[in-house]
């Protein structure tokens, strides 16, 4: 799916693809949620990974916005240093429970499209806006964090549902 280049596109992208995760999950029960995999995930573990990281974006965004550094992906983490960081973040969600990390991604999501809806094709499209940014503009920025993450994150549970099944 090619990344989407106005505002309208990513608004509209993001709202679909939320809406295809938020049908996926919701009718499931912390029971089918909690259930690890082979990796040691679960759904609530992916959803509340996916949560996370759409704050993530606007944190650097926000930060960078106030003239304040940002280092990504987070503060003493380098980019080749992930799969520690998702530790991190798994074990600091460790005890909420489904409902919880689904409001996670509910209030995540309507932070994400109030950004969108306040920015300007230019504040999302302007290439290089911050050093942070490497080629990506803050509008695919945004993508990654909310619809590109959603669409990931529907393929994995998927994957586990049929798995559990």
């Amino acid at each position: 799916m090619p990344a989407a280049t106005s505002k309208a596109d990513l608004h509209a992208t993001c709202t679909k693809d939320y809406a295809k995760l938020r049908a996926l999950i919701d009718p499931l029960k912390a029971t089918e949620a909690g259930q690890k995999d082979a990796d040691g995930w679960s759904i609530r573990d992916v959803i509340a990974h996916r949560a996370h990281w759409a704050g993530l974006f606007l944190t650097w965004q926000a930060d960078s916005a106030a003239g304040l550094p940002v280092q990504t992906p987070a503060p003493g983490y380098k980019w080749n240093q992930l799969k520690a960081y998702n530790a991190v973040v798994l074990a600091q969600t460790a005890t909420r429970d489904w409902a919880q990390v689904r409001e996670d991604l509910d209030a995540a999501q309507t932070r994400l499209m109030a950004y969108i809806d306040r920015a300007s094709d230019a504040d999302l499209y302007t290439a290089h806006l911050y050093s942070w940014m490497n080629d990506w503009t803050l509008g695919r920025w945004a993508e990654a964090a909310g619809a590109s993450h959603y669409r990931s994150a529907a393929k994995t549970i998927r994957k586990m549902l049929r798995a559990q099944s």
